[in-house]
């Protein structure tokens, strides 16, 4: 059997509305790039409005998706087609801040039949798998735990970060139990145990943070969640 070829080139979707003034957005391409320089490959992106975003074939020869902060979304349905193809294609797939809140909604409908899933920030009816955090976590860094020998805790090289966000929502208490028993894993908490990142066991690569770890990128800092997604790309 012959094996599949290492990429060289890779195509990235950057899925949001771009907004050159968010601070996130600002980060992402020079993390890509940063990445790709390290490990000496070339990553292309394109940045894909949810609006642009109508249906899975808009994602057809992507090799990897990143679903980008600054929500509410404008086309909440975009998000949930990128998290959507992501995970039923095995893309690499990596969400950030609202990226990561979304994806856990498209997983509760599509996979845990929580068909009236939804988010506190633009919803008043449904189980909110997404509510209000306790405190705000705008402009805020916090120590997160990783769990042992996961995507996430194999890119850091250590089982304890440090990471910026800016979000005022967080997964429901409710939510949280029924992440107990799936294959989507907690891989990530806060020190009050709150959950900050999550990983798709039956998936080669799909992670999301509620933290904002491509901000990194704008100190001169290596973003390994970024290296790891491009990795898992090439692959």
């Amino acid at each position: 059997m012959e094996l599949s070829p290492v990429k060289d080139t890779l195509r990235i979707a950057l899925v949001g509305d771009y907004n050159p003034d968010v601070i996130a957005h600002q980060a992402i391409p020079l993390s890509i790039d940063d990445a790709a320089a390290v490990l000496d490959l070339t990553a292309d992106y394109d940045w894909i409005a949810t609006t642009e975003l109508t249906s899975p074939e808009d994602l057809v020869g992507y090799d990897a998706i990143w679903l980008v902060p600054a929500s509410p979304y404008k086309n909440v349905d975009g998000a949930f087609i990128a998290a959507r193809f992501a995970r039923e294609n095995s893309i690499p797939f990596l969400g950030t801040c609202g990226g990561f809140q979304h994806a856990l909604i498209e997983y509760a409908r599509n996979v845990l039949g929580w068909s009236d899933a939804a988010h506190a920030e633009t919803d008043t009816d449904g189980r909110m798998v997404i509510a209000p955090l306790t405190c705000s976590l705008v402009e805020k860094t916090d120590t997160i735990e990783l769990r042992a020998n996961t995507i996430i805790a194999k890119a850091y090289g250590r089982e304890e970060i440090e990471e910026g966000y800016h979000c005022n929502y967080g997964v429901s208490p409710a939510f949280a139990k029924e992440l107990e028993s799936g294959d989507m894993r907690v891989t990530g908490w806060d020190e009050q145990g709150e959950i900050r990142a999550v990983e798709l066991v039956t998936h080669p690569f799909f992670v999301a943070t509620l933290f904002q770890h491509e901000r990194g990128a704008l100190a001169g800092r290596p973003v390994p969640l970024v290296q790891a997604m491009l990795h898992a790309a090439r692959s």
